[in-house]
């Protein structure tokens, strides 16, 4: 993979309101976006940035594209990923969430097939603070430092860095995972990632506690991570019998077997106890957990 200041970007969907107001920002930010991609035809220049009604036409111009970020609206996200896996883009980042679950299946047998790397969908992206950054997370709320996150959650992730950073422990790579039940890049792919990373001392997971991504990643880190993990589970006070999901989130569910039947709230809890993982009990925990497992690494 590369995820690099000067990798090639275009942004798919770049004339929807999200994807031209973080298309600016990205773009201010230093990230070398060289296209973007209309949605209806329309290719007026967005902030400097040349905008194509095709993949194939940017790619034509600029060649070699590292990574597309997609903000088109979810029922094109399929044929958006498919345009860009055609013109070589092997790594795609969808923000675009409510993806509809037969068509993330498709994209990621196709995605496997092409050795293509996805992250999302419904992902805020991937950033490294005053390095880089794609997607739609808060940059302003991140700074350098040496706390890896990886994220299942929504917006939980800014709230968490900026408090971080408050607490003057700034962030060395912070990457979200996307909030729909089917997603590409999951947990142990970028847990492997932390672990090596030598800028990377202390890891927090926020995940969900109707999941199963949680428990493999419980067992991945048990098994193979050796850096400190600080978990955070959101849903736990959720009653179990109820079920609050709309119609295609439970489709989405089946689909991918990733949400826990008739198991207790505290299993999810157990599986991380078990592993030795710390789990903050609120937000706010995170910080006071974080500081205590650097203090305690500077002590071995």
């Amino acid at each position: 993979m590369k995820w690099q200041a000067n990798s090639k970007v275009i942004i798919q969907g770049i004339t929807t309101p999200l994807g031209t107001i973080y298309g600016k920002q990205m773009k201010a930010f230093g990230m070398n976006i060289v296209a973007g991609i209309s949605i209806n035809d329309d290719s007026p220049k967005i902030d400097g940035i040349p905008v194509f009604n095709l993949v194939e036409q940017a790619v034509s111009e600029f060649k070699n594209i590292d990574i597309s970020v997609i903000f088109t609206p979810p029922y094109k996200v399929l044929d958006a990923a498919l345009e860009a896996m055609a013109s070589g883009i092997r790594q795609l980042v969808i923000v675009s969430g409510g993806v509809p679950p037969l068509d993330m299946v498709d994209l990621l047998h196709k995605a496997q097939v092409n050795q293509t790397f996805i992250l999302g969908s419904g992902s805020q992206g991937l950033l490294v603070p005053n390095q880089f950054w794609l997607g739609i997370c808060e940059h302003a709320f991140y700074s350098p430092g040496s706390v890896g996150i990886v994220s299942r959650c929504d917006r939980l992730v800014d709230e968490v860095a900026r408090e971080l950073t408050r607490a003057k422990l700034g962030q060395s790579l912070v990457v979200s995972l996307g909030k729909d039940f089917i997603i590409g890049s999951n947990f142990e792919h970028w847990l492997q990632i932390l672990e090596e990373d030598s800028t990377t001392e202390v890891i927090v997971l926020l995940g969900r506690g109707n999941s199963h991504a949680e428990f493999c990643a419980a067992e991945y880190i048990a098994s193979a991570v050796e850096k400190p993990v600080i978990a955070y589970i959101t849903g736990l006070d959720t009653p179990i019998e109820h079920n609050f999901r709309d119609a295609q989130t439970i489709v989405a569910a089946q689909l991918s077997s990733s949400v826990i039947q008739n198991s207790p709230e505290e299993s999810i809890i157990d599986s991380f106890e078990k592993a030795k993982i710390k789990v903050a009990q609120h937000p706010a925990e995170i910080i006071k957990l974080v500081k205590m497992s650097i203090s305690q690494k500077s002590f071995v």
